[in-house]
């Protein structure tokens, strides 16, 4: 069992920066491949970045690659994503999620384990 817990979420003017946190419980967080969601209101959750259980392979998707960029301490058993020049069109629940290889995936069906959300809201 993998307990996470997301952090770092807040209210910010388009075109700053934040960064999100992500710490998971248990010895086998540097076995497991990492992914950030995100869920904005009245539509379904979306992918926006995974990690691959060493740190060497990332994914983003199309609206956030070039501004966000994942990565992850295993040490600390945390992952981060850190969102820089954000937009209006980023505000959501951020998610961080788990999948049990340590290879990254893109579907949110893949994922085993999920924390319970942070807010990121991105003023005009």
């Amino acid at each position: 069992q993998v307990q996470l817990v997301e952090s770092g979420g807040g209210l910010v003017q388009a075109g700053g920066s934040l960064r999100l946190s992500c710490a998971a419980s248990g010895r086998t967080f540097s076995r497991y491949a990492m992914g950030w969601f995100r869920q904005a209101p009245g539509k379904e959750r979306e992918f926006v970045a995974a990690i691959s259980s060493s740190g060497l392979t990332t994914y983003y998707a199309d609206s956030v690659k070039g501004r966000f960029t994942i990565s992850r301490d295993n040490a600390k058993n945390t992952v981060y994503l850190q969102m820089n020049s954000l937009k209006p069109e980023d505000t959501a629940v951020y998610y961080c999620a788990a999948h049990i290889t340590a290879v990254p995936r893109t579907s949110i069906h893949e994922y085993n384990y999920w924390g319970q959300g942070t807010q990121v809201t991105v003023s005009s």
